[in-house]
């Protein structure tokens, strides 16, 4: 290809950001630039977007930021793309700057951004990025394995303080409607309760109980793990000290956990579906979702793929039962 007839792509990051995001915006980059194309970078998501903030990318725009938790393209939501004003004009601003396709990294409100681009004749291709693994067609997305181990590790500090001082700890984790991080890192850090939004909440069973039953064997500290979608934190908070006479405390760990340079698998995952979204976009399987499929990076129909559900298991739920015994 000449200079005047190469192919252009777009990369933008949607949503909320996570760690890895920025292996998969270097790796679009550094596969488009293999590919033969042109890559430019939107900043601010879609909002970017339609602003035309738009520029071009080199091999040296992504150097140095595979360890870099965020993104450097930065992120938002935009209300007026949400319209189909916005859409529209989403996809005149792609045609304007010349775009032949547009990866998007995000969640599925940002898929179903791209989806409505798609149906207006701009060819996308998606990789999941949200810390909370709540995008139902992939078993994995970018940021997960990040913030589990930056909750395991305030969890174990959480942890040391409560056993100090005979102490009842509630952890507040992130989870709008998914409960994937309280309840792997609830078993990871040896929890006794774990409050999630997959299952009703009976706080005599799920909570006091545990922990009468734990101190009534001696124990005498103790971790309770809820998902910030269930919301009664407080709740729990004052029926623990009601019924068992003990004041907890309560951390909110918060926006911690979108921080942090991403672990290998992140910034392996966040790689291999980079290169994987631009491969769909160059071979013509456009308008698809990338996906983890039993170990494999695959491709999936945008509309196939948002109509996918995925929940946590009983027996997941069982087990962190059994374990916290």
């Amino acid at each position: 290809m000449t200079a005047s007839n190469k192919k252009r792509i777009g990369v933008l990051t949607s949503g909320g950001d996570a760690p890895g995001m920025n292996a998969a915006i270097r790796a679009v980059v550094r596969a488009g630039i293999y590919y033969g194309y042109d890559v430019f970078g939107i900043e601010n998501g879609y909002s970017g977007l339609l602003a035309g903030d738009i520029s071009p990318m080199t091999l040296r725009s992504v150097s140095e930021i595979i360890n870099r938790g965020g993104t450097i393209l930065k992120t938002s939501r935009s209300p007026e793309f949400n319209t189909p004003e916005g859409v529209n004009r989403g996809a005149e601003m792609a045609r304007l700057f010349k775009l032949d396709g547009l990866v998007v990294i995000g969640g599925d409100g940002s898929f179903r951004g791209a989806r409505d681009l798609a149906k207006k004749g701009i060819p996308v291709s998606c990789i999941p990025g949200t810390i909370d693994n709540d995008i139902s067609c992939t078993d994995y997305t970018i940021g997960y394995d990040t913030a589990l181990n930056t909750v395991k590790d305030a969890i174990d500090r959480i942890k040391d303080t409560a056993y100090s001082h005979e102490r009842c700890s509630i952890i507040e984790v992130m989870g709008r409607g998914a409960g994937y991080i309280a309840l792997n890192c609830a078993i990871a850090g040896g929890a006794e309760a774990c409050v999630l939004p997959e299952k009703p909440l009976d706080i005599d069973e799920d909570v006091i109980k545990p922990i009468i039953d734990g101190r009534n064997r001696g124990k005498d500290h103790f971790i309770i793990v809820a998902a910030e979608g269930v919301g009664k934190t407080d709740e729990i908070a004052a029926e623990i000290k009601a019924k068992v006479g003990i004041t907890p405390t309560v951390s909110i760990l918060g926006y911690i956990q979108r921080g942090g340079s991403p672990t290998v698998r992140d910034r392996v995952t966040g790689s291999l579906m980079g290169v994987k979204a631009v491969e769909l976009l160059h071979s013509g399987n456009i308008n698809q979702v990338v996906a983890s499929h039993s170990g494999q990076i695959i491709g999936l129909p945008i509309d196939e793929a948002l109509a996918m559900t995925k929940t946590i298991s009983e027996y997941e739920i069982l087990a962190s039962t059994i374990l916290s015994l």
